[in-house]
């Protein structure tokens, strides 16, 4: 769909991936996969919460404005890394639409990485319309900001930009200081050895000691579950993938005809990630009546 619109020269240029709501897998094999299927998928940098990542000791994250590398190891001992920049709280909901990391990278000075001098880089991420603020409050924002800018002192350019500028000073992926997922250091510490299902042995470890141990924090908020309390928005979307599926897939069918791509239309649209990760309130009844009207289409 991006290459329908901006074409394949374009697509090619997409090296960075925006993970829904920020969520970042903490279970070693989860995170692993996830990483392997990026990588594999041509993607070469992720974006991260700053509190859903540790130092490889353990110990709090705290230079958010720098690159690092993101090491997802799993219970075999095996390894994939990916770059990662990461995004600060400050450039959060209704801050993104005040434009709130433009003056945030104001205060900010070069830094020391890997033994070189590097500009900082304040990541920002747009919001969705939960509030109206991205409709409201930012067009206007955005051109105050981009009207004070220019090519000199705090400018504004992509992560891949970002990337190919550090670069430019003789450093690369395997230069940039390691990261793990937030509490993995825990489960590494309850590991006698690797082997399958060793990950899973030692969160029951902890678990015995710390009941309220769980991996399911590292995202937007940090409070959320994304793993208990949905079935009420996750039965429906789950409901109407399975019946699209079923009725197109393997058929020889026509991509123009009005009722695939209406199905398809409320297919996509019922993946949002606000539906799922709410988990009640006004936005997952918008994502139940998405997920109604597309077994409407589909039972037609």
């Amino acid at each position: 769909h991006f290459a329908s619109i901006f074409g394949f020269e374009a697509l090619r240029r997409v090296k960075g991936f925006s993970p829904p709501e920020m969520s970042l897998p903490i279970h070693p094999d989860v995170c692993h996969e996830y990483v392997r299927a990026l990588r594999e998928c041509g993607y070469e940098w992720l974006m991260v919460q700053e509190h859903t990542v540790e130092n490889m000791d353990g110990s709090s994250f705290d230079r958010p404005y720098v690159p690092h590398k993101l090491v997802a190891k799993n219970s075999m001992g095996e390894t994939q890394e990916i770059v990662i920049l990461v995004k600060t709280k400050g450039s959060d909901t209704k801050l993104v639409a005040q434009m709130q990391p433009y003056y945030e990278a104001q205060t900010k000075g070069r830094e020391k990485c890997c033994g070189k001098n590097v500009i900082p880089y304040v990541l920002q991420i747009g919001d969705g319309e939960n509030g109206g603020v991205m409709m409201n409050e930012f067009p206007e924002a955005y051109k105050k900001v981009f009207h004070e800018v220019g090519r000199e002192g705090v400018v504004g350019m992509n992560g891949s930009e970002y990337l190919e500028l550090v670069k430019s000073v003789g450093l690369r992926e395997g230069d940039f200081s390691a990261v793990q997922p937030v509490s993995q250091h825990r489960i590494w510490e309850c590991m006698d050895s690797f082997s399958p299902g060793a990950a899973d042995r030692a969160i029951d470890k902890i678990k015995e000691k710390d009941p309220g141990f769980n991996l399911d924090k590292a995202s937007w908020t940090n409070d959320r579950s994304w793993v208990k309390g949905y079935g009420d928005i996750l039965d429906p979307m789950n409901q109407l993938s399975v019946a699209f599926h079923k009725r197109f897939d393997g058929a020889d069918i026509n991509t123009n005809d009005p009722a695939y791509r209406e199905a398809l239309l409320y297919l996509l649209l019922s993946q949002t990630s606000c539906f799922r990760y709410w988990g009640s309130g006004i936005w997952t009844e918008y994502g139940k009546e998405i997920c109604r009207r597309g077994m409407k289409v589909l039972q037609s």
